[in-house]
């Protein structure tokens, strides 16, 4: 079994109102020297069998039309390796 993780943020030039909200509280709370914050999404899918070039482009073509909201959001999608402690 493997794990393949999909990050989806917003585009940079899209306004990021939760990040926003993070970046101001962290000083009050006492993080200093932070100057952006971006909120995102981390889907991680299991997937039986071997994560070979189809099984990546299909999972692609998931994010692309399922996951993210492309005309707001990028993704990325990689394979992570899951170590036998983790399961």
């Amino acid at each position: 079994m493997a794990r393949v993780v999909v990050d989806v943020m917003l585009k940079p030039e899209i306004l990021d109102p939760q990040g926003q909200a993070v970046q101001r509280a962290l000083p009050r709370l006492g993080f200093e020297g932070i100057s952006d914050v971006r909120q995102g999404k981390r889907f991680e899918l299991e997937v039986d069998g071997p994560v070979d070039e189809a099984a990546l482009a299909r999972i692609h073509d998931l994010a692309e039309s399922f996951l993210a909201n492309t005309v707001i959001e990028d993704f990325t999608v990689r394979v992570e390796e899951v170590s036998e402690a983790v399961k």
